[in-house]
């Protein structure tokens, strides 16, 4: 019989007590017969936490005092888990259901695989159940980290075969224990966006690779933390951290390709917007020209983003 090893499923939680639960009903349902779950609230104002004490006893609850990030925040579950034995961790949203058989499927290709260091699976729109949001990321000759595999796709059984891909988005994603020990986790210089691209690029240098399984599905609400798909704040961070991780693991050739196309794309879109004049288009691009100009302060700078700019709340 295959040994099981122990899994800790994590998820961060900021004010999301509407999908909390439904989310924790779902895992724990899950069919693996070795994982502990553990929520990082990351300084929520509404009841989370008093919904996980009071509906989920058995899950562990790491309390931040104030929102930290996606990365700080997921740090500290992870440095959790660590200290508790964890082989693998299964990073997830919050905003999603998992299927029961998900883990089990995941945790199959990584022992698998010795270099396996993150695996993913399907990754449907919730609002859409069987539309395909990710089943993994291309490979983009200018971002590197490129558009996703499937988006927007139905799922009519085209992406049935376990393979290997050049990116993953980190909605779910299992997180090999021996890579961590090496690599470390997430690069607190990242408050939003793109903490997996880093990582991910971090591990390919050492030679870890990265797996895809048809048999681990997920239905995810998306961004609901950030406002919903196309709100400015994750359009920012979209832009100021993609340049971040360019920045910090791509050369300097491929940098600076990467930096004068998209200040060229955003900047364009802006002034496109602004002629149009349209409210709903006007927004998201402002918060995208201004994440390229905030990740050029961070190239003389180099200071971690610590919250969201009062800009781009004042522009939400």
């Amino acid at each position: 019989m295959t040994r099981k090893p122990k899994v800790a499923v994590i998820t961060l939680n900021w004010n999301g007590e509407r999908w909390l639960g439904d989310c924790l009903s779902s895992v724990l349902a899950m069919d693996y017969p070795n994982f502990e779950v553990v929520v990082v609230d990351n300084g929520s104002t509404d009841r989370s936490v008093e919904l996980i004490r009071d509906k989920f006893p058995h899950v562990h609850l790491v309390e931040m005092s104030s929102n930290l990030g996606y990365a700080r925040g997921f740090n500290a579950g992870l440095e959790y888990a660590a200290a508790h034995g964890a082989e693998y961790f299964l990073i997830m949203n919050n905003d999603t259901v998992i299927d029961k058989a998900a883990l089990s499927a995941l945790v199959a290709i990584a022992q698998s695989q010795p270099k396996a260091g993150f695996v993913t699976g399907k990754i449907y729109y919730f609002d859409h159940p069987d539309i395909l949001q990710t089943v993994g990321k291309k490979e983009d000759h200018v971002r590197w980290n490129g558009d996703h595999i499937g988006l927007g796709e139905k799922d009519i059984g085209q992406y049935e075969t376990v393979e290997e891909r050049i990116f993953l988005d980190d909605v779910m994603t299992l997180v090999s224990r021996k890579m961590y020990d090496i690599l470390g986790s997430y690069n607190p210089q990242f408050f939003l966006q793109c903490e997996e691209f880093d990582w991910q690029a971090r591990a390919k240098k050492k030679g870890w690779r990265f797996y895809y399984t048809p048999k681990a599905k997920l239905w995810h609400r998306v961004s609901m933390s950030m406002g919903g798909e196309g709100n400015p704040i994750g359009r920012y961070f979209d832009i100021r951290s993609h340049m971040v991780a360019m920045a910090q693991n791509a050369g300097i050739r491929r940098f600076l390709r990467y930096y004068f196309w998209t200040g060229f794309k955003v900047t364009g879109s802006f002034f496109k917007g602004l002629l149009q004049f349209n409210p709903a288009k006007i927004k998201p691009r402002l918060a995208r020209w201004l994440g390229f100009v905030g990740g050029t302060f961070w190239l003389i700078h180099r200071r971690p983003a610590t919250g969201v700019p009062c800009i781009i709340r004042w522009i939400i």
